[in-house]
């Protein structure tokens, strides 16, 4: 068994979720949120960040962390555990571009019903959830987009 740690976010800009498209090969096809491994010496919140922007193209801030998921898969070789640690993150444009070596072939923002809708995996259904219903909080108490947060 192979134990592995990513971290990725729940970007959000003017209440829209950004979400990215996988097709490997067509082995593989579906919405996804923006995630990918820990590299040695960084910390989780450097990962978040620079994974979105890799993956996207979108510089984004984190506003909190919203929690963990964990999933697990097999490879020829072995097993292999994940946990990916999940933060909300707030984008200051629409735009978005997918990286195409990570097999990503589209992106954008898209509304709460549409996002929980689209994503593929049922852990990442929950952690949106959990971010937009954290995001619904800050923007009823006037805090998001408030510097604090950075």
């Amino acid at each position: 068994m192979i134990e592995a740690t990513s971290c990725g976010g729940v970007v959000i800009f003017r209440g829209k979720i950004l979400l990215l498209y996988k097709n490997y090969r067509n082995k593989y096809e579906g919405w996804v949120l923006p995630k990918g491994t820990v590299e040695e010496g960084e910390e989780y919140k450097e990962t978040a960040i620079r994974e979105v922007r890799e993956e996207t193209s979108v510089k984004a801030n984190i506003i909190k962390y919203v929690g963990k998921s964990q999933y697990s898969f097999s490879t020829p070789l072995d097993t292999v555990v994940k946990d990916v640690h999940w933060y909300l993150m707030m984008s200051d444009s629409y735009y978005s571009k997918p990286q195409r070596e990570e097999y990503f072939m589209d992106s954008g923002y898209y509304k709460y019903h549409e996002a929980y809708h689209m994503l593929k995996f049922s852990n990442e259904k929950q952690i949106l959830e959990k971010a937009y219903n954290e995001y619904l909080y800050l923007k009823k108490s006037n805090l998001w987009g408030n510097r604090k947060y950075f």
